[in-house]
């Protein structure tokens, strides 16, 4: 495993594994074959109804909490609301921290929500705080009013968008970049048939999604992706078992359409921002 380290220090696995629309009848078989694989982050959040499986596929795969960083994310809109929250959902991980707590999306409240999380890491709650699908303009509001600056943004990155107006200024405030929708949902089979993609399948003896995988983690953007089939699942974790070089990655970089899945969040297109 290959790791990024958040700005306050506490290290996180590159590559995770995610359960977004998984079902949650499922989700503690299916956590459970990925922590058998060798995944050692997981990904939930309160509006996917995982975080009940995730637990009890920690419990069972016999690791100890702290081998397993956990990130889940905020489904309120306030602070009394994200603090009850957050004990919610740490009751229903049958935890007592998480490693990774996010806002899940822009509110109105975003400001007051964050200073939950605040709140949050400084009871121990959770390890680290952060936000996902904020832009520039977002998180330049909650910077300027809060003296934690979130260590992580997970927004919508894969090879058709990757984020070259976001991913510098994220550098600029040492905040890691993690990815949704790495293989693109949609675009997935487009991407994969992309002629660059495909001399370097054939060069590396790996599958397209391996190459669009690494494509990502090699920069150290953080990738969670998501299957509920144990073949993916396991193929998806072996892209770290080899290296692209400077150019090909390069390359690939020219392949960027600044297109979104599904063209949303309005905010999140760079023309927003």
């Amino acid at each position: 495993m290959e790791f990024v380290t958040l700005n306050n220090g506490v290290k996180m696995p590159v590559l995770g594994y995610g359960t977004f629309q998984t079902p949650p009848e499922q989700t503690t078989a299916n956590v459970t074959e990925a922590l058998k694989v060798g995944y050692r982050s997981i990904d939930t959040a309160q509006v996917y109804g995982t975080e009940q499986g995730v637990g009890e596929a920690i419990k069972r795969s016999g690791l100890n909490r702290d081998e397993v960083f956990i990130t889940s994310k905020t489904q309120t809109d306030g602070y009394s609301e994200t603090i009850q929250g957050i004990d919610a959902s740490l009751k229903r991980l049958d935890s007592d921290y998480f490693d990774l707590m996010i806002i899940h999306w822009p509110t109105a409240n975003s400001l007051e929500t964050y200073r939950a999380l605040i709140d949050a890491l400084k009871a121990g709650k959770t390890r680290a705080i952060g936000v996902s699908n904020f832009n520039s303009k977002q998180l330049d509001k909650l910077i300027e009013n809060v003296n934690i600056v979130p260590a992580l943004d997970q927004i919508e990155t894969h090879l058709y968008w990757q984020q070259a107006k976001m991913r510098p200024y994220l550098q600029d405030y040492n905040i890691v970049h993690e990815s949704w929708a790495p293989l693109g949902e949609n675009f997935g089979r487009e991407m994969m048939a992309e002629p660059e993609v495909q001399i370097l399948s054939e060069k590396y003896q790996v599958s397209a999604a391996q190459i669009l995988l690494r494509f990502l983690t090699q920069q150290d953007i953080v990738t969670i992706p998501k299957s509920l089939n144990p073949v993916h699942v396991a193929s998806n974790f072996d892209s770290l078992s080899f290296k692209l070089t400077t150019s090909e990655v390069a390359n690939l970089k020219r392949l960027d359409r600044h297109q979104s899945i599904k063209d949303w969040p309005q905010t999140m297109r760079e023309s927003a921002y």
